[in-house]
């Protein structure tokens, strides 16, 4: 039986990437628990950056494997994020 080709096969992903989207996905659901039992307000400076830096961390590692449903999730749910830190003064 052949190996798949190079084509076919998923993208080498780098460690940094590999780190990146675990962060990620451990910050956005931080930022939605800390939320669902109201330790954290959605007005909340350290709840948006959570929602933005996890969002850019799994953005990374499906830029990277090239997986764009879910990169195009995640750089939307970035551009919300920003948009909510202006609203509070942040950016």
């Amino acid at each position: 039986m052949d190996a798949p080709s190079r084509s076919s096969a998923s993208p080498v992903v780098s460690p940094f990437a590999e780190v990146a989207g675990w962060y990620g996905m451990l910050a956005i659901l931080a930022a939605y628990a800390l939320n669902s039992f109201e330790v954290l307000r959605n007005t909340d400076v350290s709840f948006q950056l959570l929602n933005l830096t996890g969002a850019l961390g799994v953005a990374w590692v499906c830029f990277r494997r090239r997986t764009w449903q879910a990169f195009w999730l995640e750089a939307i749910w970035a551009v919300i994020a920003v948009i909510a830190l202006v609203r509070v003064g942040l950016a």
